[in-house]
């Protein structure tokens, strides 16, 4: 691939990585990785490892973003120095991250119940420790678990994965090479209990069709992604339970 040339990312109906169009990567979720976190999570998702931790509710500081009426959500999403080859040595918050951690930070104000919390913070972390193509998604659905084993009540778990164009194929579950190469890449998150997209953004071009068959892509997927969501919370429940019967 040498000069800028584009790999061909569909070879007879398979992608680089082995996957069909509508197959995810492996996923695996565990609770509870942050001890001082009221609530936490870590996630691999294929080569992606992320952690999302949440505090509070806490007095919102300084007093003059303080809300009376609300809580207000703060999200921090960081990719670590060493979590790609393309970002190593980089730190601190770039466009992108800024990017990400806004629009996360709007999927939780429609799920969290802030009004139970007015004058208070909510502060959601997201930690990227290493990359492998859409993080985004990834941190999305781990911080859902991190605020579930918070406590912090939820109208809704919400999950995100993301849907690319290859040539005619829509792909679920873009990986690096997938996300710099395809031909569109629309990440999405989506309250399951509802249906309600609570994060639809697109790079590139796909017709009203393809949008409408990708949503539909994500929704199938999310039945796996939010059993691992609900296996894994349940999983830290027991756990506890089994502490405190010793």
């Amino acid at each position: 691939m040498g000069g800028g040339e584009k790999p061909e990312l569909m070879i007879n109906g398979k992608r680089l990585d082995g996957r069909l169009a509508d197959q995810l990567r492996p996923i695996k979720i565990e609770v509870g990785a942050v001890k001082n976190a009221v609530g936490s999570s870590y996630i691999e998702w294929g080569n992606n490892k992320i952690l999302a931790a949440v505090y509070g509710p806490k007095e919102a500081l300084p007093k003059h973003v303080q809300n009376p009426e609300k809580a207000i959500i703060k999200c921090r999403y960081q990719m670590s120095p060493f979590s790609s080859l393309e970002d190593h040595g980089r730190t601190g918050p770039n466009r992108r991250s800024t990017e990400i951690s806004k629009v996360t930070r709007e999927v939780f104000e429609n799920v969290v119940l802030v009004e139970q919390f007015p004058g208070s913070e909510i502060d959601l972390y997201i930690e990227v420790l290493q990359a492998d193509g859409g993080t985004r998604a990834a941190g999305i659905t781990a911080a859902s678990v991190a605020l579930a084993a918070s406590g912090i009540p939820m109208t809704d778990i919400p999950f995100a994965v993301s849907v690319g164009k290859v040539g005619t194929d829509l792909i679920l579950d873009l990986n690096k090479i997938e996300d710099n190469y395809s031909d569109a890449d629309m990440p999405i998150a989506i309250g399951p209990r509802t249906g309600e997209l609570l994060l639809l953004q697109m790079d590139g071009i796909l017709t009203r069709e393809e949008v409408k068959r990708g949503v539909e892509m994500v929704k199938k997927a999310g039945e796996s992604i939010s059993k691992l969501q609900s296996d894994a919370l349940k999983a830290s429940y027991e756990k506890t339970i089994q502490k405190y019967q010793k």
